[in-house]
């Protein structure tokens, strides 16, 4: 639950305002927590004297607003947005702790829905190599499998397992990456909206991503990949490669014409 020192408090009403759940209210010149509420945080951060808290988190962890940090030119938003490609050729050095520690905060921050923050994050680079030994190994499997239920996808996969098994070093599903990302979700767009910010935070430390359609069907295939990253049922809402790229791109690429409708 939300708290409120009363010996900070100066009864401004700023939280009451602007909480969304209406569960806190002035009364006698001090907030009062009156309803259970879904620990969005709006208190936290609209009092102007650090009265509200939420004990069970880490409030260590909150940063003051100062706007010379703050403050992000939005034509370098876009053009960081425009830049961006999906990265298929990945160079050998892994992305350090303290990078791949950003990118996770990118995810963990990420707006939920009901607050839930639900997501879970599954992070494999020291067991990348394990890892991949059972997607192959699996790949016969999920094959019959989907040769039943999404035969456009177990055609597909079978040719890739053919390919890899003539040169497994030619990996078309892993693209030399150093790192794999998994984000579970129940709300599809949780798991969407966490990966876009991760891949942002990505980008902002010199790496690159790629979104990998064909590793989310494969591991909601598989139980025996699922337990083996820890997810169990949970629905998996994107997985992504992580890592530098190999490439460098010199300009944006063109695209179509939006499809807007102003009213």
């Amino acid at each position: 639950m939300v708290t409120i020192d009363k010996e900070l408090c100066i009864g401004c009403g700023a939280c009451a305002k602007d909480c969304p759940g209406k569960a806190i209210r002035i009364e006698e010149g001090k907030a009062n927590i009156v309803r259970a509420c879904i620990q969005c945080g709006h208190c936290v951060a609209v009092c102007p004297v650090k009265a509200a808290a939420i004990p069970e988190y880490d409030m260590e962890d909150v940063e003051e607003y100062i706007p010379e940090s703050f403050h992000v030119n939005p034509e370098n938003i876009l053009h960081a947005i425009k830049f961006r490609r999906s990265i298929r050729n990945f160079k050998e050095k892994p992305l350090e702790p303290e990078k791949l520690n950003h990118i996770l905060d990118a995810g963990r921050y990420t707006a939920t829905a009901r607050n839930l923050q639900a997501c879970t994050f599954v992070l494999v680079q020291e067991q990348l190599e394990e890892f991949k030994r059972l997607v192959w190994e699996e790949m016969p499997a999920i094959v019959e499998k989907l040769n039943d239920s999404a035969p456009v996808y177990g055609k597909m996969f079978g040719r890739f397992y053919e390919k890899w098994k003539e040169n497994p070093k030619k990996d078309n599903l892993f693209f030399n990456t150093t790192s794999f990302l998994l984000i579970a979700a129940e709300n599809p767009l949780d798991g969407g909206l966490a990966a876009a910010n991760m891949e942002n935070v990505a980008v902002a430390e010199g790496g690159g991503v790629l979104y990998s359609g064909y590793l989310m069907r494969i591991v909601s295939a598989s139980p025996r990949l699922r337990d083996w990253l820890g997810i169990g049922e949970k629905p998996t809402a994107c997985c992504m490669l992580l890592g530098y790229p190999a490439v460098t791109y010199k300009r944006t690429a063109p695209r179509k014409e939006a499809d807007i409708i102003r009213k």
